[in-house]
């Protein structure tokens, strides 16, 4: 791919598709479920290493970091520490008092699951198209023999506006393109904060990670798992690290779904309600040497229960480089490589999820 021709219209094709890669298309999961909530199809069966533990079976852990961003913001040095130490031990933490009202998160999470209730067809309006990303369907999906996911989605840019193909976009559903729009507001405030906090601790000023993005961009990936009457054989969500900056995810309060591997253990993140639960991505990690962990995670399934879960990207231009930051290589070695942001995603998106193999293409081959 012409990267040059890519980056004339801001990484986005003149028609309005990405162009980074595609999915292959695949059957809707809650349409199956619907039709048939006891049969599991033989390609959503995990192979036995892959498959999670029944819930009984996880040790007692230590529940990820909670961050006050309130506090974080009035600049209180024991919350900074904390967020250091969430970054570098764990790349997950929960943020608390954010300043995103209830009723903002309310109907975000009241308009996705109106989307994910429309009939099929509806649906399948805003399904992705041959050369793109964004839509209605199932990411990752490169062969006809891999496992599938338990769970459908419909992935959107929403930022900056030039970004949005709203052929995409359900707008014809009643209310949903005002609530991402000011969800999305929300979310690029509660981002930008924590990444001023993160760049005074990379030893940058505070705009250091805004400036490295060049253009920052948004995406969202709305997702939904219905439940499934075998959840030990399946998997929501593969094994995974993301490859944007950092990632905002909101989740329903009241289900266990999202697991981080944590000193080789897998370990639930239990929901605090109406947090945003923030990781470490990909870009993160190279940025800062290392120091900040991209952290690999999955999502499980419920015997009784659907989920869903809203995940908010924060992506670089795709123009720049990644490489770590002169301040992240005082203390130790360059341990990553130096590439444009265009390849990586594309090397990512080409192949499926498989852990951290992306994030170890990144990596100077003596480290990875």
């Amino acid at each position: 791919m012409d990267s040059e021709v890519e980056l004339e219209h801001g990484g986005i094709k003149v028609d309005g598709e990405l162009g980074w890669g595609k999915s292959l298309p695949v059957p809707s999961v809650q349409e199956m479920v619907r039709n048939d909530s006891e049969f599991v199809p033989e390609r959503y069966i995990q192979e036995s290493k892959d498959r999670p533990l029944d819930s009984t079976f996880y040790p007692k852990f230590n529940e990820i970091p909670a961050i006050d961003l309130s506090l974080l913001i009035n600049g209180d040095e024991d919350e900074l520490h904390k967020l250091d130490f969430a970054c570098k031990e764990w790349g997950f933490f929960q943020i608390i008092n954010h300043g995103v009202p209830e009723e903002v998160l309310g109907e975000m999470k009241a308009v996705v699951a109106d989307f994910f209730n429309l009939p099929l067809e509806e649906k399948k309006k805003y399904a992705m198209a041959e050369n793109d990303l964004q839509g209605y369907g199932q990411a990752y999906v490169v062969s006809e023999d891999q496992k599938l996911d338990w769970g459908d989605l419909i992935y959107l840019m929403t930022s900056p506006l030039e970004a949005r193909n709203m052929k995409y976009w359900p707008t014809t559903l009643s209310g949903f393109k005002e609530a991402v729009e000011e969800y999305s507001r929300e979310i690029e405030r509660v981002s930008e904060e924590i990444m001023a906090s993160m760049s005074l601790l990379m030893g940058m000023d505070k705009n250091g990670l805004k400036r490295l993005h060049v253009v920052r961009k948004q995406s969202m990936r709305m997702n939904y798992y219905p439940p499934c009457s075998k959840p030990d054989l399946v998997l929501g969500v593969s094994p995974h690290s993301d490859g944007g900056s950092i990632t905002l995810l909101l989740q329903d309060d009241d289900i266990t779904g999202l697991q981080i591997r944590y000193k080789g253990t897998w370990l639930p993140v239990k929901p605090i309600p109406n947090a945003l639960v923030v990781n470490i991505g990909d870009v993160v990690e190279a940025w800062s040497n290392g120091m900040y962990k991209s952290i690999e995670h999955r999502a499980v399934t419920n015997e009784n229960k659907a989920r869903m879960s809203i995940a908010t990207f924060v992506i670089p231009h795709e123009g720049i480089e990644l490489g770590p930051v002169e301040s992240m290589m005082q203390d130790q070695p360059r341990m990553y490589k130096t590439m444009k942001y265009l390849d990586y995603i594309i090397h990512s998106l080409g192949r499926k999820m498989d852990g951290k193999a992306h994030t170890n293409f990144l990596k100077l081959e003596n480290e990875s």
